[in-house]
């Protein structure tokens, strides 16, 4: 039965993309049908998949697959597409992080290959029959970044300068950190995984209904900028309107550059120049030197058991430690015997979730390549000392936490997932920060700059655009790397074979989002679209508050509010993408699971 069912779905999945991509944009969401299978029952394919935040940026990842890329390579052309179809989440002006796990030992092209290859290998860690790694590209500070350089004469952050301005953002690391995980380990030609986004660009995708209104609802700081005025509006005002096309000859060019050139077409020649020229003329910080001597950094992933499962998440700047922590911290807790969103089960969830972001948010930072000590917030006596501060009856407000917290002062991103036919995984996030980062766009290049200077603390104890505030450990200096909620998150079976790759747009809402997905899957038993479907919640101590989606019964917030918990309607949160390898006893195979919060967001097989 399982068999015919999933057959029907990827016929209606393949069915669908015979259409338009505007219409398949704007038509997905609209049938019941389309509906109960975004939300109860996962795509299925034969063979690998792609999760992915827009639909023409999956299908350029699963072209990669059928034409015998691996999960890199089908990561990377995604990413890239990304980069084109979505501007107001990621772009070439960005960063974040990729999480891989690869079947056998390294691959042979390694041996001998350049000396950034090599130090990947050596930062490998062995998971079941195969090998993982983290790649950090996440922005870095400019050399001439200083520690105040955001605070007005009274000491207060301008918040002004510190997410609109061309000191907002930080070195780009997207195309480096991309170009080095298809470098060292992808299988295809660079040219070949660039080809999908280059054509996209230059031949221009449908303006869909949502990109539409997220064009109209910036279109104050995106007019401000010529160049993004020109890329996004006409002429005579309005922002491109649903089933016009949006064109983007320049990026092209730039993608072109980087598809013959590597890095060099980025970091250097025309495009570093074109950027060199717009901070020279507007007072920005990022230099020559910046650009050359930016470097994306392989890290050895963190890795946990949880109910007999190896969780991979990734070390600071990268936000896997509070996914990580979080889920060590409620093992012991038996959330399922009070049952799936039930008051117990969520007043628990809230304290540890409280717990985890004041130590996040009091102690880490980039740790600027020295090692991580994961035993200060992994280890057992670490757990069971944060564990005691949880009160399993009453709510401990944020001013008694805070006593023992090292602060004494006091969303847009993007996620994909992959699996390719061999059980490879990748979880990759990338973000350019706010919606269309700081509505800057870089001349004759044709891509946004980030704002994500302002995930550093400006002023230690005061609170970023997030809400989030942090301490002196993610404070601004040159070469630093702002402190991330970003975590892309790897899940093996007890055995150590590959199960399920996840992450989360969201800010500080990642974590959690994350988290709430796993705790479904792995812990309540729902499926895959049914774990990602399910009402969340969010709690991140300061502000001293609950945010709740709908779906969460009124019996239920009553009693949360009984227990102490200020309790406040959300928005949606989060758009938690993910894969899954299914055993040959299961069928084999793979399903797939885009959010329905972000219902434009596809997954596309093989």
């Amino acid at each position: 039965m399982r068999g015919r069912r999933s057959r029907c779905c990827v016929a209606l999945l393949l069915g669908l993309w015979s259409l338009p991509p505007l219409a398949l944009a704007q038509e997905m969401p609209a049938t019941v049908l389309q509906e109960r299978q975004q939300r109860s029952q996962p795509v299925w394919g034969p063979r690998g998949m792609v999760a992915a935040g827009e639909p023409l940026a999956a299908a350029a990842g699963a072209a990669v697959l059928r034409e015998g890329g691996n999960a890199v390579d089908a990561a990377v052309a995604s990413s890239f597409a990304l980069a084109v179809t979505l501007p107001g989440s990621t772009g070439l002006g960005g960063g974040g992080f990729l999480l891989q796990w690869l079947p056998g030992p390294s691959p042979a092209r390694l041996q001998g290959r350049a000396a950034a290859c090599a130090e990947a290998a050596g930062r490998e860690r062995r998971v079941g029959e195969g090998q993982a790694l983290g790649l950090d590209f996440r922005e870095a500070a400019a050399a001439r970044s200083r520690p105040d350089q955001f605070q007005a004469p009274s000491g207060a952050v301008d918040r002004q300068r510190v997410t609109r301005s061309l000191q907002s953002a930080a070195v780009p690391g997207l195309v480096a950190g991309l170009l080095l995980a298809q470098r060292c380990y992808g299988r295809l030609p660079l040219r070949r995984v660039l080809a999908p986004a280059i054509r996209l660009a230059a031949e221009g995708v449908p303006v869909s209904r949502q990109l539409s209104q997220s064009l109209q609802a910036a279109a104050t700081l995106l007019r401000a900028d010529p160049t993004s005025r020109s890329l996004f509006f006409h002429a005579d005002g309005p922002a491109l309107q649903p089933g016009e096309t949006l064109r983007q000859p320049a990026l092209a060019a730039t993608l072109t550059r980087i598809a013959a050139q590597g890095e060099a077409g980025f970091y250097r020649g025309a495009t570093a120049a074109a950027l060199l020229r717009l901070m020279a003329a507007a007072d920005g910080l990022i230099t020559a030197d910046d650009l050359r001597s930016y470097r994306a950094r392989p890290v050895t992933p963190l890795e946990i058991r949880f109910r007999g499962h190896s969780v991979l998440g990734l070390p600071p700047p990268a936000g896997g430690v509070t996914v990580l922590q979080l889920l060590r911290l409620l093992e012991p807790l038996d959330l399922a015997a009070s049952g799936l969103n039930s008051a117990a089960s969520l007043h628990l969830l809230v304290e540890a979730m409280n717990l985890v972001f004041q130590q996040r948010n009091a102690r880490l930072g980039d740790p600027g390549g020295a090692p991580f000590e994961a035993q200060s917030f992994l280890g057992e006596r670490a757990l069971a000392a944060l564990r005691r501060r949880i009160d399993r009856q009453r709510h401990r407000p944020a001013a008694e936490l805070l006593k023992h917290s090292q602060v004494r002062e006091g969303s847009d991103t993007t996620h994909l997932s992959v699996i390719d036919r061999e059980g490879g995984m990748v979880a990759l996030t990338s973000s350019i920060n706010f919606a269309y980062g700081n509505g800057i766009s870089v001349p004759a290049a044709g891509f946004l700059l980030n704002n994500h200077m302002d995930d550093f603390s400006s002023r230690p104890g005061s609170a970023n655009a997030f809400g989030l505030v942090q301490g002196a450990a993610n404070a601004i200096a040159p070469g630093r790397r702002p402190l991330s909620s970003m975590a892309p998150t790897l899940v093996f079976r007890p055995d150590g074979s590959p199960w399920i790759a996840t992450g989360s747009p969201g800010g500080s809402r990642i974590g959690t989002t994350v988290v709430q997905v796993l705790l479904n899957r792995l812990l309540y038993g729902l499926n895959l679209a049914s774990a990602v479907a399910e009402a969340r919640l969010h709690s991140q101590l300061l502000p001293d508050r609950v945010d709740l989606e709908q779906g969460f019964s009124l019996d239920t917030q009553r009693l949360l509010e009984e227990r102490g918990h200020t309790l406040r309607p959300s928005a949606a949160m989060g758009a938690a993408n993910s894969v899954e390898q299914l055993r040959a006893a299961e069928g084999g195979g793979s399903f797939g699971v885009t959010d329905p919060r972000r219902s434009w967001a596809l997954a596309q097989p093989e």
